[in-house]
């Protein structure tokens, strides 16, 4: 992990086999330079609201993107989305939801909470990668945020 005042992603995800395929995706793709991991919801609101062990980072250095799994130990995915989306501060931050769940109430909830994006894991290893890779290519060097004055 890198400075934690220049996270371009922060990585939530408390499965350890498939962090360690999303780090090694973006690794391969030289995009994991600035990745922050949070393997619970409680640790990612912590990171992003600059609360508990990272209460000197800073509001005006947010991550590029978040890539939040739904299914998560402390505080679930959809809460910090509630929690991220409500407050004028960070509600700019894209939220791309990377999870198992194929539930449809879980895809709504996220929309109406106000993700940018939703993608069911793919199984496969190989597609896996794939996915990450796009992803981290599209939110962290083709997309443009809008200019926040946090």
């Amino acid at each position: 992990m890198s400075d934690p005042t220049s996270v371009e992603l922060l990585l939530v995800e408390d499965n350890p086999q498939d962090l360690e395929l999303t780090l090694r995706a973006l690794r391969k793709a030289n995009l994991a330079a600035r990745v922050h991991v949070a393997r619970d919801g409680v640790e990612a609101a912590e990171f992003l609201f600059c609360e508990g062990p990272h209460a000197t980072r800073q509001f005006s250095r947010p991550p590029k993107v978040v890539l939040l799994d739904l299914k998560l130990p402390k505080l679930d995915g959809l809460e910090v989305i509630k929690r991220v989306k409500g407050d004028p501060r960070t509600k700019f931050i894209p939220i791309v939801v990377l999870t198992s769940s194929r539930e449809q109430r879980d895809v709504v909830e996220s929309y109406q909470l106000g993700v940018n994006s939703y993608i069911v894991k793919p199984v496969n290893s190989d597609h896996f990668s794939a996915a990450v890779r796009e992803l981290g290519t599209y939110w962290l060097l083709l997309n443009q945020p809008p200019k926040t004055n946090a």
